[in-house]
This record gives C-alpha cells, structure tokens and sequence, in this order.
C-alpha cells in the first residue's frame, strides 16, 4: 500500500481512540454525577452526546472512503472493517452514559434511598473495561481484550445483586419505587457498557488474530433451528 494510505490509517487509528477516549471521560463524568447528586454536571454529559455522535459519523465516512479508494486487504481490511463495528460500539456506550446521566439528574433532587449497593465496585469495573478495551485496540493486543471478554461476568454478577436487593427494598417501602426503578436503570446500563467494552474486545481479537470469537461455540450456522426443522417437516 501507498504511504498515503499509511497515513491514511494512521489518522483513523487517532480518530477511533479520540472517540473512546470521549466516551471513557463521559462515563466518568456521569458516575461522578451520579456520586455525588450534581444534576449540572450530569446535564453537561448529556449535551456533549452530540459531539460524539459527530465524531461517530466522521469515523464512519473515513472507513468508507479508505475502503472505496484503496480496497486493501487481509489485516488492512480487518482493521478497517474492526473500526466501523467498535465505532458504532462506542457509540452506544456513549447513549448507555447519557441514560445515566438522566436518571442522575433525576436522583439529584430527590431523597437518597436508604440502600447498600456495590455500585463503587461495578463503576470501577466498568471503567476498567471500557479502559483496557481502548487500550487493547490502540496496543494490538488480544491477550488483553480477552481478559476484558472474561471480566464481563463479575459484572453481570453484580448487576443481579442489584436487581435482588433493590426488588426487596421495593417490596417493603412502596414510596421509594421510583428511586429504585432509577437505581435498577443505572445498573442495567452499566451492565450494557460491560457488554458494548466485550464487544469491542472481541473485534480487537478479530483484527488481530483473524479469529471470530463472538457467539463462540453455537450451533452451525447452515443448520435451521429445531423449531424451523420441525416446522418444514409439518409441511
């Protein structure tokens, strides 16, 4: 390829870890809000979304370009094609930080609800994912974005601790539903993002090593489902 096209690349790479970065600083700025009950800052996160929906776009038009213009191949084309799938990754990762910061906002002005939950331990989890995943793209390192693929069940781990212990608080004290259906929103987003930061993890495998570890061990794909097979057999 032309060093044109290198350098081409090299701009994508910049403009794909200014993305995460964005939406890294995003999370932490929603969780802070959420900490700390600042329903300013939490506004400030749900203005700058445009920004990274911009940033978004841009990413995409240069994937497309590069593709249309060079047509590369092997690892070139893997990384490219890897891009436009964690673009759109980081992307709603950033939506899942808006919604927190919405319901931020909303806690803010009301009485704390009287509930222990693990939510230190999950943000920083989450962090640390979304962290090591950006990390793992701009290091080429699969090794790393598999242990991000392996932390995502901790999480999910604790965003079912969370699901329990606030359906219990809902059940004894009926007025502080809306505060927990919130809480119980925050987790689930958080669960998400730990989802999205496995996804991109997995594309860093792919454009690595040329592996597809998404949906690892399900059936052949050529082979219709049980209930299609019983169904063509009615026929």
């Amino acid at each position: 390829m032309t060093k044109h096209f290198e350098r081409e690349l090299d701009v994508l790479k910049r403009d794909i870890l200014t993305m995460g970065i964005m939406v890294e600083e995003s999370l932490t700025q929603a969780l802070r809000a959420l900490a700390t009950r600042d329903a300013e800052l939490a506004e400030q996160v749900i203005r700058a979304d445009e920004w990274i929906d911009a940033r978004e776009n841009k990413i995409d038009e240069e994937c497309l370009k590069l593709l249309a213009l060079y047509q590369p191949a092997a690892s070139d084309l893997r990384f490219i094609t890897a891009v436009m799938k964690i673009n759109g990754d980081l992307e709603r990762m950033a939506d899942e930080t808006v919604n927190i910061a919405e319901r931020a906002a909303f806690l803010a002005g009301q009485p704390k609800l009287a509930v222990d939950l693990p939510f230190d331990e999950m943000q920083e989890r989450v962090r640390k994912m979304v962290k090591e995943c950006l990390d793992a793209l701009v290091n080429r390192d699969a090794a790393l974005a598999r242990s991000v693929c392996a932390a995502d069940d901790a999480v999910d781990d604790l965003n079912r601790r969370n699901y329990s212990t606030l359906l219990d608080v809902m059940r004894k004290d009926p007025a502080g539903i809306e505060r927990g259906v919130m809480l119980l929103s925050v987790s689930r987003f958080l669960e998400r993002i730990a989802d999205l930061a496995t996804n991109v993890s997995e594309d860093v495998v792919y454009f690595v090593e040329g592996e597809i570890i998404r949906h690892h061990g399900l059936h052949d794909p050529t082979t219709p489902p049980p209930s299609w097979q019983a169904t063509r057999l009615e026929r």
